[in-house]
Order: C-alpha cells, then structure tokens, then sequence
C-alpha cells in the first residue's frame, strides 16, 4: 500500500505513475538493502516489512512533479528514484532504533528486530541501514544532495536526543516540544519534498516552499502519531501503543491536559509520566482524562491549523494535477487512522 492508495486521488493517471515509479523505488531498496551474509540479509528483509504507506518517497516524487508542471508522464529521473529510496532508508534506520527506545514489541504488525533478537542487533542494523542510505546517496552525480542528508540527519538525531534527554520531565514547554517534532520527524519528511523539487530544477525560492511545506506536514503527522497512540486503535495501528507515556515522554496533549488539570490530576499524571512503568491498561483512563479537558482536541486543532499553513506554502504555485494531489494528502496526514 502506498500513501496513495490510502486517500482519495485527483488525478487516477498521476497516481498510476506514481505507482510505477514507487516499484522503481521500492526495487532501489531492495538492492541496496543487501549483505552477503545471510544472518544480516533475513534481517534486512524482516525490515522490508516496516514499510507502510511510503509517504516520503510519494512526497518526493510528487513535489519533483509539482515543480515541473505536474507531469511525470515521462518517467521520475533516476536522481529522483534515489533521493526517494534514500530518504525511505533513513527512515527505516530511525523506526528499528525507535523501536528500541520505545522498547516496542510491535512495527506494521510484525514482531521488532530488537523482539525478534535483541536490542544490540536492533541497533547495529539501524546503523547498517544508514551507511548503506549513505552509500547510495554518494552515488549521485551531484554532492550536494548527499550534504543535505547528512545535515538533515544529524537534526533527526538532534531532536531524538533532545526527547531523550527530556523523559520523564513534565515542566518542558510547547516550544521545546515543537522543537523536538520538527527535528526528530519533519525535517526527513521537509527534506524529502525539497530534494524532490531541487532534482526536477527548482529555483531555491520554489524549493523552500516545498521543504515548508513538508516541515508544516511532518509535524502535523507527529501530533497525529502522537494522539494515535493515546486514542488508537493497536490492531489498525500495527504497533504497540501507550508508549509515550510508558516511556516519560511528554506530547502535545499530555502537554495541555497537565496546564488544563487540577493539582490533584497532574500530580497523578506526573507521578506516571515519571515512573516510566507500562500503563498496564489504564490507558483508557489517561485518554478520558484527556478528553475532559479538551486536550486531544486541542492538539487535533493543532494538527490541523498545521496542515492549513502547509498546504498555503504552495497555494501561490502553478496549477498542476501533482500540487493538487500534495493538497489533498496534507488533508489526509491528520484524517489517518495508522
């Protein structure tokens, strides 16, 4: 399934095209994604699973059609093929090390690496998984390409480190909370989008737009991630859920809910949050709270507002059916159920 299949389509031949290049995509993957020793293939293959709706890769393509009318008719570039496999890869790497951090039994519905063997091995394939990203990036006719990557993805680990550190604090701030989710997730799905323009010729104003409009869309889909596993459902997830609290981590609703809450409420939160112990089923209870204060829709407004100052970044673009479809999609980041 890919990020297309899941919303509804503006244009049923770009999305056809799109299609066809994510098997492209998806064929760059699995080559690069390879060893010679059997032991680290079965794992990189398990990995293949992790895949979902590819919303990066899709983003690329479309935002490198977007920027040259709309039509991919004549096929997405080989560079285009290969920023989008890098930045699918990347995100691979980060999912297997989350899954660690989150100690998750779960991804997609499969059991983790770090459940299937061990959290060491978790880690050490993350890594393999970013040297071989690294690996094809360089094998681009241009360096310059390969630089931003690298510079994106020291700020994902940036903002990675930044949650980390912050567990199981709840004095931090809706700013350092928008910092976090701006570097930990929407800085891979920003990128993602500007590389898909650059490749197709974008002037560096037009690339902006595109890099604004993934930064806006990649932290509305954090906030979204984050009210799915508070509200989710696990079966349609496909992950485990409750973690964040599990873990200490502080999202936005949490966030509101502790300002919003009675003395009594966010000391018993608190003491939760600190704990960092499974919620053992009280789950349920935390999102009841939560909904008692409006704080699942006040990060659903969040979200939202989120998505309306995306899709203005590239409102002022030509007409095409590609900008049409990445309007719709920014619509469907806060819609999704998984």
């Amino acid at each position: 399934m890919t990020a297309l299949n899941a919303i509804p389509t503006v244009d049923p031949g770009l999305a056809l095209e799109i299609a066809r290049q994510l098997e492209r995509v998806v064929d760059r993957i699995s080559g690069q994604m390879t060893s010679s020793i059997p032991e680290v293939e079965e794992l990189c293959r398990h990995v293949e699973k992790y895949r979902g709706k590819m919303l990066r890769p899709v983003l690329t393509l479309l935002c490198g059609a977007a920027s040259k009318g709309g039509s991919l008719q004549d096929g997405a570039s080989e560079a285009h093929i290969t920023v989008a496999a890098v930045v699918e890869m990347i995100n691979l790497a980060t999912l297997v090390h989350d899954d660690v951090l989150d100690d998750a039994d779960t991804r997609r519905g499969a059991p983790t690496i770090a459940r299937m063997r061990s959290s060491e091995v978790a880690v050490i394939l993350g890594d393999f998984l970013l040297s071989q990203a690294y690996h094809l990036c360089s094998m681009l006719d241009s360096q310059k390409t390969s630089l931003r990557v690298g510079e994106i993805t020291s700020t994902v680990c940036e903002g990675e480190m930044l949650q980390l550190v912050r567990r199981g604090r709840v004095d931090i701030e809706e700013k350092t909370y928008f910092t976090i989710v701006e570097r930990k997730t929407a800085a891979l799905i920003a990128v993602a989008c500007e590389l898909g323009a650059r490749h197709s010729g974008a002037d560096d104003e037009t690339a902006q737009r595109f890099y604004d409009y993934g930064r806006d869309l990649g932290v509305a889909f954090q906030i979204q991630d984050d009210l799915l596993d508070l509200v989710g459902d696990e079966g349609v997830v496909g992950k485990t859920l409750g973690k964040d609290i599990e873990m200490g981590k502080v999202t936005l609703p949490v966030l509101h809910h502790l300002k919003a809450c009675d003395a009594r409420e966010r000391a018993d939160l608190t003491t939760l949050i600190r704990a960092q112990i499974p919620l053992n089923g009280e789950r349920s209870s935390v999102v009841r709270r939560l909904h008692e204060t409006g704080s699942v829709q006040y990060a659903r407004n969040v979200a939202a507002d989120l998505v309306e100052r995306a899709k203005a970044r590239i409102l002022p673009l030509p007409g095409s059916g590609a900008k049409d479809q990445l309007l719709v999609m920014a619509d469907q980041v806060i819609r999704r159920d998984a």
